[in-house]
């Protein structure tokens, strides 16, 4: 197994050696010691940060991100409450993205308008432009 000093793994990662210490002091991560107390990571770490941000890109708030590792650290016995957690930030997520998506709707309706203004094809406004789509 391959062992990464700071520098190596925040560079494998992705992330700063900054965000690699703030995620440490929030105990996302957990780095082992050498025999001379020099933090380092091996490929398990590079595959447990790589959850920490899918999590993190699913919008998963800090505070959930911590709560999932406590129970994580738990071990079997809080499968079920991870379930729900996870379950519970994917519905926000979906919620988020369905509102993202009807948002990018009206802008690529303001798009064609624009093209249509510049075409000579549109001559109404844009609330009225809208209408036709509602």
């Amino acid at each position: 197994m391959s062992k990464y000093s700071i520098g190596d793994f925040a560079s494998k990662v992705g992330l700063t050696t900054y965000t690699l210490r703030y995620y440490e002091k929030q105990q996302l991560i957990i780095p082992k010691r050498d025999e001379n107390d020099r933090r380092y990571y091996d490929d398990e770490d590079v595959k447990w940060i790589g959850f920490i941000l899918h999590l993190k890109g699913t919008g998963m708030l800090m505070t959930e991100i911590q709560e999932y590792v406590e129970l994580r650290k738990q071990g079997d016995s809080t499968i079920n409450a991870r379930n729900q957690l996870l379950q519970s930030v994917k519905q926000r997520s979906l919620a988020e993205i369905n509102e993202r998506k009807s948002h990018l709707n009206v802008l690529s309706h303001k798009i064609d308008w624009y093209d249509g203004k510049l075409n000579h094809k549109v001559d109404e406004s844009f609330e009225e432009y809208l209408k036709r789509f509602r």
